[in-house]
């Protein structure tokens, strides 16, 4: 078979003839070097969170070794996030989802940030607007889907809002269209391959980030308790995998993240499990935790109910490999805390994947961080790399193995029936109550 050939000048006049093989070899390498220039020049233009130290602490600290130095930055503020995340529980529901909401933003900001430095599309017509006005028509779509869920009956009887209930996705996907049309219109030929790219950038940035503080918004109206205690096993698994990595760490885990060892990871795993045990334990004994968050046109969001029996105290036999660590063959345990051995194991085995997928995006453009908003540890996105996979998980666990059907959501789906339909389903059920004495027996 013949070889394609091209000719090349050499400058005096002469041509040289080259396969397509061989330019195609030296223009790649090429490439490969500019690539390299250019991604080593947009690490040093992103901002680096944990260079990033307050001028008091840094001189403060300026007689440490770079070592100890970053251990007691980061154990400083890991100690204030949670002091605020205390100070957030104690602001109630309302307080964490605006928190998740500002969170997600900020997320979504560092991700996009990157999106924007690597594509160079800052001057691109409209980009920038565009990537804020798919977050909010996102945001528009899953928010409402939770208000709807959770306060669709009173939202049904107030008139004007029936309509945006009603045609709520309908409404959702007109917007979407806008930004679409918005996109193709703003497309300039000499940039379709970055405009296109940073389109597919936005949309797995929202797909990461959107649809997961969703999720965690509707793990926080099944019980406060289906919020915290997930989110503290990842915070707990975080720290001691860092404190037994820091102290006994030798064996490397994983190439991602050379820092990671065998013996964080272990160690980090095991606490995980304790401390979601006790943690659960603690937490299953208050109505305010445990209660689904509902709302009534009384009082307003409510978290008070007779605690179901995930929450009350139940007899169990102790397996014979624990009967040493317990002394007895029937132990008194809040079912709960056999589910939160579930949520626990995957937030230790599979929880600290998130972090290694976070640092393998890092790794590809030869950055520390996503941003420097906390010093010692990076951007809000370094923080909750983990977090967002655990919400899902969580979400998913609660859908199959614990949510049932309620009278509420039963009532919202019943609320956007016709008013024929509603006077069906009315009678069917009367009849039905009567067939078998259930209306007989009340007063």
């Amino acid at each position: 078979m013949s070889e394609l050939r091209h000719r090349r000048g050499d400058g005096d006049g002469n041509e040289k003839v080259e396969t397509a093989g061989e330019s195609d070899h030296v223009d790649s390498e090429e490439e490969k070097v500019l690539e390299e220039k250019y991604v080593d020049e947009l690490a040093k233009s992103l901002p680096q969170g944990t260079d990033k130290t307050p001028e008091i602490l840094d001189s403060a600290l300026s007689g440490l070794s770079s070592r100890w130095r970053n251990w007691v930055i980061r154990g400083i503020f890991t100690w204030l996030m949670i002091g605020g995340f205390c100070l957030l529980i104690y602001g109630g529901p309302l307080a964490l989802m605006i928190t998740v909401l500002c969170v997600q933003v900020k997320c979504f900001e560092e991700i996009i940030n990157i999106g924007y430095a690597v594509y160079r599309v800052h001057g691109l017509p409209w980009f920038r607007s565009l990537s804020w006005y798919f977050l909010l028509t996102s945001n528009y779509f899953f928010y409402g889907e939770n208000l709807i869920d959770y306060f669709g009956v009173v939202i049904n009887r107030t008139d004007y809002l029936r309509f945006l209930v009603t045609y709520h996705r309908f409404i959702s996907f007109s917007l979407y269209c806008v930004g679409f049309v918005w996109f193709v219109l703003s497309l300039v030929k000499r940039y379709y391959m970055r405009q296109f790219s940073l389109f597919a950038w936005t949309h797995v940035a929202l797909l990461i980030v959107v649809t997961q503080s969703y999720l965690i918004i509707q793990n926080i109206f099944e019980g406060l308790i289906w919020f915290i205690v997930p989110v503290s096993m990842i915070i707990c698994n975080d720290v001691m995998a860092y404190v037994f990595g820091f102290f006994f760490g030798k064996t490397p885990l994983i190439k991602l993240s050379p820092k990671k060892t065998w013996e964080g990871f272990i160690g980090g795993g095991f606490s995980t499990v304790v401390f979601g045990l006790v943690l659960s334990y603690l937490m299953s004994q208050y109505p305010y935790l445990v209660c689904p968050i509902e709302y009534s046109e009384s009082l307003g969001m409510t978290m008070d109910c007779e605690p179901s029996g995930l929450f009350r105290l139940q007899e169990y036999t102790t397996p014979a490999f624990m009967l040493p660590l317990f002394g007895r063959e029937k132990i008194n345990i809040y079912p709960f805390m056999i589910h939160s051995l579930a949520l626990s194991i995957f937030s230790s085995v599979i929880g600290p994947f998130g972090g290694f997928f976070a640092s393998g995006f890092k790794r590809a453009f030869k950055i520390k961080d996503f941003g420097d908003v906390i010093p010692g540890h990076g951007g809000i996105m370094d923080r909750f790399d983990c977090q967002f996979l655990m919400a899902t998980f969580v979400n998913v666990y609660i859908t199959s193995f614990i949510r049932t059907a309620t009278p509420q959501k039963l009532l919202q789906q019943v609320y956007n029936l016709k008013p024929e339909q509603q006077l069906q389903l009315f009678y069917a059920l009367k009849e039905s109550l009567e067939n078998r004495n259930i209306l007989n027996l009340i007063p």
